[in-house]
């Protein structure tokens, strides 16, 4: 009996064929799709071959969009072969079918959406399961070593059988709320809609995780809309060689005073006048050295990669949308230079921590860190790696971080500039954690000044001054990461000799004051996202959530998965409901996009909340765990898609809710007269 090995696409079947030693595995493919041997079958999908069906597939009458024909939940769900990939589905359903394989090993990509491209297959082609052995293969890297030891220590499919449940409900629940709630909100305020923007069609396009993510996008443009400055005035006592912020204290003067911004400023410039002048009312003009403090700061390495930090990252240093760099580190995964980028861990498992010197020990091959390879090698302190908060297995559900295999590097001469920087901040973000934290002096000071004054009810007090300075003692990691920039530093940077002349400080020495200063400040309003940012506050969706017990409840859940992100993202940009800057990566939204979000408002609401969205994300891992069944999930699901549908059918506010749209329309006006400006 044969063994057939059905990988998720041509290149990764190339690399198992590879792996088992078959001959003709580096032109996979020249074959009519698949390749085979005396006891080995290798094939592909090409992505997804199957789909779920069209409404009309099930009813004829319901390819019009009609109240009366929705909600539509199936008793049943229809699939179908996808055209385009219809000519390989018949030969990996031959093959799957053939009477001389007893052995399957699914090999598809190792997470919840490769298990559905896999189940749907054999679905269709009406595998027999009690004349097959189905096996899956769970691997973390493309390597052949890796490879192999995912063949040895396969498990049996029905291991996977919560993982595939879930699989099935995400795509259910998915086209339930797309299809139900975006013909329901389409037959209610696409005429509207289209009227008040002169469109020739609309369809108001909704879903699970799209609408929630466009909520996010909104909100943030609309605080910053509404955020009104505030200016703030702080007073700073400059001396020989250095400058101390005032702040208030329990002895002040100003403690608790109306007239203050916060505890280091006031709202009016006159009262920072005041207090200079009280300042300065006796001689000699001095401050008291109240308390020196001197330690040493240590900063560890930060955690390893998981996909959102490293989009985050790429849209930040090299500009590129989530969608690039997904793209760029699924190449490098395929040409076996690093672990399986769809994950959403920071940490290494506990098993590959035993074999971690594997990876260092290639990476002294890669010239721009081989000395950094070297001498981790040499300290042998990588060793030690397990007991570090590097590796934590209750951290990892699907795969640990990703960190370069240290194979492979035969394949970056074929790479372009962006997949080799990206290729090298892994290798850099990795190789950081055996080496030592960096370490900081820090040298804090608390000066003082009597004034005689009277502030409300009190007299007279005793004012405070604070001074911070840092010196990079041993940049540790940074030495391979980078020294950070001093552009956000709040601590003045100290010299040797400062530091110096600051230890031979003591309590009731007398500083000098050349003079005081203001210094004005004004608050600013929130950040726009950039598809970096967005992307980990949709992996964070419990920090978007006030209500605690709520943010408890969904903690670890995130919108959308690590797969998937980026494309939801994609998908609003290709609607049009948001714009996204190509050469910053800032994300806003259209004045469509605006217009949406007002309907989803005053519809189904709950599209737009972060706790909705990540507790049925938080559902289907419960399902995926085992801890929530498939049909107590469905049970919900469809309830919610009824009560939903069956809401907006009974909604007659489509009239009034132009005086929304008109509210954020000047806003639009504004940056169209700007444009025009820009062009003439």
């Amino acid at each position: 009996m044969k063994s057939l090995y059905i990988a998720e696409k041509p290149s990764v079947a190339r690399e198992f064929a590879k792996a088992l030693g078959m001959k003709g595995a580096a032109t996979a493919g020249a074959r009519d799709g698949y390749l085979e041997n005396e006891d080995t079958i290798v094939t592909w999908c090409v992505g997804h071959l199957i789909t779920m069906s069209y409404p009309e597939v099930y009813d004829p009458a319901l390819k019009k969009w009609s109240f009366d024909t929705i909600p539509f939940i199936p008793e049943e769900y229809k699939y179908e072969i996808i055209d385009a990939s219809s000519k390989q589905f018949q030969i990996v359903s031959k093959l799957l079918n053939r009477e001389d394989v007893g052995r399957i090993y699914v090999c598809t990509d190792s997470g919840r959406e490769g298990e559905y491209i896999y189940r749907l297959v054999e679905q269709m082609a009406g595998v027999d399961k009690s004349k097959k052995d189905r096996r899956r293969v769970w691997i973390d890297s493309q390597t052949e070593e890796e490879i192999m030891r995912g063949i040895r220590e396969a498990k049996e499919l029905s291991a996977y059988d919560n993982l595939s449940d879930a699989a099935y409900l995400r795509a259910q629940e998915d086209y339930l709320m797309g299809i139900n709630f975006s013909r329901a909100l389409s037959l209610k305020y696409s005429y509207t809609v289209r009227n008040y923007l002169g469109m020739d069609r609309c369809v108001i396009a909704v879903g699970r995780v799209m609408t929630c993510v466009l909520g996010m996008i909104v909100k943030r443009e609309r605080e910053i809309r509404q955020f009104v400055p505030t200016p703030f005035y702080r007073v700073l006592a400059s001396t020989e060689g250095f400058e101390a912020e005032w702040k208030t204290t329990k002895d002040s003067a100003y403690l608790d005073s109306p007239l203050l911004y916060k505890e280091n400023g006031f709202k009016k410039e006159e009262s920072a006048k005041q207090l200079i002048t009280e300042l300065s009312a006796d001689a000699p003009i001095e401050l008291i050295v109240q308390k020196v403090e001197k330690k040493t700061e240590k900063k560890a390495p930060p955690m390893l990669y998981n996909l959102a930090e490293l989009q985050n990252d790429c849209s930040r240093l090299f500009k590129i949308s989530p969608t690039d760099t997904l793209n760029t580190v699924q190449t490098l995964y395929e040409r076996k230079l690093v672990t399986y980028p769809r994950t959403d861990a920071r940490v290494l498992s506990t098993a590959v921590a035993k074999e971690i010197g594997k990876n260092i020990g290639g990476l002294q091959k890669y010239e721009p860190l081989a000395q950094y390879a070297q001498y981790i090698m040499q300290q042998g302190g990588y060793k030690g790696v397990a007991k570090s908060k590097y590796v934590n297995d209750k951290q990892i559900t699907d795969h640990y971080a990703i960190i370069p295999t240290g194979q492979g590097l035969g394949n970056l001469n074929g790479l372009n500039d962006i997949q080799r920087k990206v290729y090298d901040i892994i290798a850099r973000r990795f190789l950081s954690i055996f080496f030592p934290a960096a370490e900081y002096e820090k040298v804090s000071l608390v000066l003082s000044r009597q004034i005689h004054t009277v502030v409300g009810e009190k007299e007279n007090g005793t004012e405070s001054f604070f001074a911070n300075f840092k010196r990079l003692k041993n940049p540790g990691y940074l030495t391979i990461a980078g020294l950070p920039s001093d552009k956000k530093q709040e601590e003045q940077k100290l010299t040797d000799e400062e530091l110096a002349k600051f230890a031979s400080l003591k309590k009731g020495d007398a500083i000098p004051v050349q003079t005081f200063n203001i210094k004005e400040g004004e608050t600013s309003p929130p950040k726009r996202y950039s598809s970096g940012t967005l992307i980990l506050a949709m992996e964070n969706a419990g920090q978007l959530i006030e209500d605690e017990e709520l943010r408890s409840q969904i903690k670890g859940s995130g919108i959308g998965t690590s797969a998937t992100r980026d494309s939801i993202i994609t998908k609003l940009v290709t609607n049009k409901y948001i714009a996204l800057n190509k050469k910053t990566q800032i994300v806003t939204p259209t004045f469509l996009g605006e217009i949406i979000y007002d309907v989803c408002l005053n519809s189904i609401q709950s599209l737009l909340w972060a706790e909705m969205t990540a507790s049925w994300e938080k559902g289907l891992s419960g399902v995926a765990e085992g801890t929530i069944s498939k049909d107590e999930y469905t049970a919900k699901m469809n309830k919610f898609v009824c009560d939903n549908t069956n809401a907006v059918k009974q909604i007659r506010n489509q009239n009034q809710i132009t005086r929304l749209f008109d509210r954020t329309k000047p806003f639009y006006e504004k940056a169209g007269a700007k444009k025009a400006a820009k062009k003439s």
